[in-house]
């Protein structure tokens, strides 16, 4: 299977793949090589190639997905379908492969890990809560850290919608769709929740925390 190179510019497409800040195998043996590359190379750019197709001659072509995506009662009916479905897995997927790091794992520091410990206790009752929610949740969806603008919040979003079309800012998600883990874990998404705070990268997470509570 050939893929396209990541990050590269289409003529006429806004909106582009990025590239991984790592290798595709560096997140084994949490996350496999070949999910890596299938995950990123085929789900996550057959999702930005139907936003750039759905969103063509249009005068929101250009605009970010961010601001599409936090403006969705803005689009006509069929466009909104679209932006919410594609653009949502565009924005989603993009931050998941930012929030992961070989070097991953660990707890945060600073405001956010005391923001952690005002909204749910502790760390481990982040995690414990986090992954209990995502398990306990029938069907294909996302699992999330938010600031919902008043606080931390974990919430769960179906298919590919983003916390941005609540007017949630986003700072840590999980695909939990099989995809996303099926080679390694099977159908074991417990224990590939387990294995995902190994490579969670709470500095991007602090990062994101930070201009959201500042």
């Amino acid at each position: 299977m050939r893929i396209r190179d990541p990050g590269a510019t289409i003529p006429g497409m806004p909106h582009v793949l990025p590239s991984l800040p790592y290798a595709y195998d560096a997140l084994a043996p949490t996350i496999d090589e070949l999910t890596m590359r299938m995950h990123h190379g085929k789900h996550h750019d057959a999702y930005v190639a139907s936003l750039n197709g759905a969103l063509a001659g249009t005068r929101w072509a250009d605009r970010p997905v961010d601001d599409l995506l936090a403006g969705l009662d803005e689009l006509p009916g069929p466009l909104r379908a679209v932006v919410r479905e594609a653009g949502g897995a565009h924005a989603n997927h993009s931050l998941l492969w930012e929030s992961m790091t070989p070097s991953g794992g660990g707890d945060p520091n600073g405001r956010l890990d005391l923001a952690i410990a005002d909204a749910f206790g502790s760390v481990g009752e982040l995690r414990r809560r986090f992954n209990t929610a995502a398990d306990g949740r029938p069907g294909c969806g996302w699992i999330w850290l938010v600031h919902d603008g008043t606080g931390l919040a974990i919430t769960w979003t179906q298919n590919h919608e983003s916390p941005l079309a609540r007017r949630h800012t986003p700072l840590l998600g999980v695909d939990v769709w099989e995809h996303a883990y099926y080679l390694r874990h099977q159908n074991r998404r417990a224990d590939y929740l387990e294995a995902f705070w190994h490579v969670v990268s709470w500095d991007r997470v602090s990062d994101r925390y930070a201009k959201v509570a500042a």
